[in-house]
């Protein structure tokens, strides 16, 4: 199922390809998120020969609440339901009830929360949140879990790992107990908590690894934290975790973060950053970062990068995306996405080359100064 295809050496960071029935993954990879059955401002043909997204993400909480559970059956899960032929993962949709907070209950049993929609009240417990994403059909399903905030006290993160690792266990049995509904196989991921606590990190790194697991998720991390934190925490923990599963830091970030986290051993990340931060006219680029809306690109008739293979490098002029957002044009949204994502996945092409050759410890320090530079 995963093959390291590139050991580490030097740094942690090494390559790997994860195989589905819906496709390989070569990683290390970044997954755009797809949280209601669509990447925002992207269609589907965009993402597979444009972005050249090798798996996507859909969220379990959103997609259980609407369209829900009876029709995304009917549609013959969320492959066919929106017409995506590649990997997909699902988050169990724990994050998504911790932010919540004013509007959910947990307990041993499981979280009660309040419909963000209509007020309507639910139960997600480790069982009902594997059967869904049963009928989801994603090739890769998290557990349940808790994700504390950022402060906490020591106790608190305490309690609220044990209960993670309780409702994993159960989890798990629910998986073993089950079985895929649409003919191809899936599988699941734990999730590693522990706040910022190396001691109660090891303590959930032991506990998932135990549970065998097909692959490990660090959570509970890009909650608030600084930076230099989420990196201790990070290198820390993939040092208890398996050499020969994937790893996957949920929730990161900004291409800084990416290329960090991959000398520490990560294989997989998803983040909002690049949709979200795009349609409010911020490009990531090979050179650094840009705001379309400073008024500095007004009068600037020249190309971003006319040798990146975007539209937005190539075709349109710095001072016509300006315009588009000081306009409120749709097409500058999705310019935007599709440029931003494409250069995510560019990235990670580049690291995956850089490790392959043996480079990347030379490389990435340099490009971590570079891609963080804002222009």
């Amino acid at each position: 199922m995963f093959q390291i295809v590139t050991p580490a050496k030097k740094t942690k960071a090494r390559t790997g390809i994860l195989t589905t029935e819906h496709g390989e993954i070569e990683t290390p990879i970044f997954m755009p998120v797809g949280t209601l059955a669509s990447v925002k401002a992207v269609n589907q043909d965009d993402l597979l020969n444009k972005v050249k997204a090798q798996i996507i993400l859909g969220n379990t909480y959103h997609l259980y609440l609407r369209p829900g559970n009876e029709i995304m059956k009917e549609a013959g899960g969320l492959h066919q339901f929106m017409g995506w032929g590649k990997p997909l993962l699902t988050d169990s949709g724990g994050y998504q009830v911790f932010s919540l907070s004013e509007n959910r209950k947990l307990s041993e049993k499981g979280a009660k929360f309040q419909s963000h929609i209509d007020g309507s009240y639910h139960l997600f417990t480790p069982e009902n949140v594997v059967d869904t994403q049963r009928i989801l059909g994603s090739d890769i399903m998290m557990i349940l879990d808790e994700c504390p905030p950022y402060p906490a006290e020591y106790n608190y993160v305490k309690n609220s790992m044990e209960l993670t690792h309780r409702w994993a266990k159960r989890g798990r049995e629910q998986f073993d107990s089950t079985s895929p509904i649409y003919g191809h196989k899936q599988i699941q991921f734990g999730i590693v908590q522990g706040g910022t606590f190396k001691d109660l990190r090891k303590v959930s790194s032991d506990f998932m690894v135990s549970m065998n697991f097909e692959g490990i998720a660090i959570g509970g991390l890009s909650v608030g934290e600084p930076s230099e934190i989420m990196y201790e925490i990070a290198d820390f923990n993939t040092e208890h975790l398996p050499k020969d599963k994937p790893r996957y830091l949920m929730g990161v970030g900004t291409p800084g973060n990416l290329i960090q986290c991959v000398a520490f051993g990560i294989d997989m990340f998803d983040c909002v950053m690049p949709t979200r931060n795009a349609r409010n006219g911020m490009l990531f680029t090979r050179n650094g970062i840009i705001n379309l809306r400073n008024a500095k690109w007004k009068h600037h008739h020249k190309y971003l990068d006319s040798d990146f293979p975007t539209e937005v490098s190539q075709r349109y002029k710095m001072s016509y995306l300006h315009h588009l957002f000081r306009a409120n044009e749709i097409l500058g949204l999705e310019l935007s996405s599709k440029h931003n994502l494409t250069f995510y996945l560019w990235l990670m092409k580049q690291i995956r080359h850089q490790i392959a050759e043996g480079t990347f410890h030379n490389w990435y320090s340099g490009m971590i100064e570079q891609v963080e530079n804002r222009i």
